[in-house]
């Protein structure tokens, strides 16, 4: 590209330097901004440079100076903040649905939004290895197909995926069956985050129930001409009480639990139902709630893992599968 080209871009080169180099640690003086011009081959006169930076700061650039023995430039304040920045980093580091190549790719992506130097604290790439994430590249395109499909008000098909052990017990992805072929047919209701995992819960007319699928197992999803058939009875369906009710996503028989627990708990109880809850006192140490849950090995574990400090009151056949599921784990 010939120079005078190169010239018509100065403003331009002139923002991508200020930007990129520049921050309230690392100011540039103008002879320090004249010398990164013309490593793009860019010619630049102080008086010129004065009035270049006055069109920036008109433009919106927050151009700030530190006077001294001489002014110095960096960029203020931009449209993120590093520790908002970070906490975005945190985020995607910890999403396990997030594959290693891409959560670093993304984290690349964040760090341009800041100087170089403010970037490098956001770049951990140690931590990213250390994480269990799916090795499923497709969930990306595929939470971007599931939405188009609700806004557009269609169906999707797609094949479904699970893990089982090979008779030389290697784990192994495998097509779930179905009944009427390889393909599952339903109409989506929304996208849900839970346990660190995407799950689409949608209406299954066929068997005339709502079902959940993970959508990292979900494959050459497509989406139908037909519409949408969600049926009255999903009318005032809320998926965000819908996961709250289905622990970690898995099916069961749907019930209302009465539930003793030690008032210690009280922080998990909100954590886990909200805070629209009944609450009457049993004693002085303990209090019940009555809460609508799915009977699952989930709900169970969850029970468990409290140390006997949450008591399942009725219904008894919930009492029954809660002793039994776990006397299948005793010899």
């Amino acid at each position: 590209m010939a120079k005078s080209s190169k010239q018509k871009q100065k403003l331009l080169y002139l923002q991508k330097i200020l930007l990129e180099k520049t921050d309230e640690e690392h100011p540039m003086t103008l002879a320090e901004i004249k010398d990164q011009l013309a490593a793009y081959d860019i010619r630049a006169e102080r008086k010129a440079l004065y009035e270049d930076l006055e069109i920036l700061r008109c433009f919106g650039l927050d151009i700030c100076t530190i006077r001294s023995n001489t002014v110095r430039y960096y960029i203020g304040s931009r449209d993120f903040q590093v520790a908002e920045l970070k906490l975005l980093v945190d985020a995607i580091q910890s999403s396990k649905f997030i594959t290693r190549k891409k959560s670093l790719d993304l984290i690349s992506k964040l760090e341009r939004l800041v100087s170089e130097n403010e970037g490098k604290q956001l770049h951990r790439e140690v931590y990213v290895q250390s994480r269990v994430k799916t090795p499923n590249e497709r969930i990306y395109y595929n939470v971007d197909i599931i939405h188009s499909s609700i806004s557009r008000d269609r169906q999707i098909s797609f094949v479904y995926f699970r893990w089982e052990l090979s008779d030389d017990f290697v784990p192994r992805v495998i097509k779930k069956a179905k009944k009427d072929g390889d393909r599952y047919i339903v109409s989506p209701i929304a996208l849900c985050w839970d346990d660190e995992n995407y799950y689409l819960v949608a209406y299954d007319k066929i068997e005339d129930k709502i079902k959940h699928f993970r959508v990292d197992k979900m494959e050459s999803i497509t989406v139908l001409k037909e519409p949408r058939e969600l049926g009255e009875r999903l009318a005032d369906f809320n998926p965000a009480e819908y996961a709250k009710r289905v622990f970690s996503m898995y099916g069961g028989e749907k019930l209302t639990v009465q539930l003793a627990v030690d008032n210690g708990l009280i922080g998990v109880i909100v954590d886990r139902f909200g805070r629209d809850i009944y609450i009457s006192r049993q004693d002085s140490n303990s209090f019940i709630i009555n809460v609508e849950v799915v009977l699952s090995p989930q709900f169970y574990a969850w029970i468990f893992g409290l140390g006997g400090k949450v008591k399942i009151l009725s219904p008894k056949r919930a009492i029954n599968a809660f002793f039994s599921y776990f006397d299948n784990f005793c010899y």
